[in-house]
């Protein structure tokens, strides 16, 4: 017996909007934000170590996402941003013998010390399985830091933007993350394709009022660094 084309188009479309995307703010998710300066002369050879310890981490076992950038004004700051399966994932890229030597061959070069900081999702869009860099050309990297008192209130309003600038043309993704030791701690996560969508979104009303409503309940100045790519 043959079923009708339309019945078998309706049961294809029905499993694949059964077919979501993995959410990358499941509890279970381990980020980690890191930041560290290196001697400006030394910027080069931080260079080759980063991009080959973010080759050798996107190939443990648990890694969702491992990027490494570097800052676009200043070529001696780095930063990495981790998603990792678990903890339990996360722990062991840690404690893995090429994350020992990176750190080892790391240290003489700092200017500043290794900041790493581990984080939890609070607001993020879907997690792609692929590279997720192709056409980004700027990450936006922000630290907010909210009053104790006013932490609820803040997340609020960073949550907001997160989901209105989701929608911005030329975004790519939209991440805020919560630091695990300093709930009151926020980073925001931004991917561009290009410098005029980061500039439009910046004049946008949603942002201007998102600073406006911000500023008040800040406990330091709104932090952004743009970054690029460079794994």
């Amino acid at each position: 017996m043959k079923l009708p084309v339309r019945f078998l188009l309706c049961i294809a479309v029905i499993a694949f909007g059964s077919m979501q995307p993995a959410r990358a703010d499941d509890a279970a998710t381990a980020y980690v934000v890191t930041y560290f300066e290196v001697m400006p002369p030394d910027s080069g050879k931080a260079l080759g170590l980063i991009r080959g310890f973010g080759k050798a981490s996107g190939k443990d076992a648990g890694n969702i996402r491992f990027e490494v950038l570097q800052r676009r004004n200043q070529r001696n700051h780095f930063a990495i941003l981790e998603a990792w399966k678990d903890k339990d994932a996360q722990a062991a890229h840690a404690a893995a013998a090429h994350t020992q030597q990176f750190r080892e061959k790391l240290q003489p070069l700092l200017r500043s010390p290794y900041d790493e900081r581990p984080h939890t999702g609070l607001s993020t869009g879907a997690m792609p399985a692929g590279p997720e860099a192709k056409g980004a050309e700027i990450y936006a990297v922000t630290h907010v830091d909210i009053v104790p008192t006013e932490k609820d209130r803040g997340i609020g309003f960073v949550k907001e933007l997160s989901e209105a600038s989701r929608q911005d043309d030329g975004n790519l993704r939209f991440d805020v993350l919560q630091q695990t030791s300093r709930p009151n701690h926020m980073t925001v996560v931004e991917v561009w394709r290009n410098q005029k969508a980061v500039d439009t979104h910046g004049m946008n009303a949603n942002t201007k009022q998102f600073r406006e409503k911000l500023t008040p309940l800040s406990g330091s100045l709104y932090d952004e660094r743009l970054y690029k790519i460079i794994n």
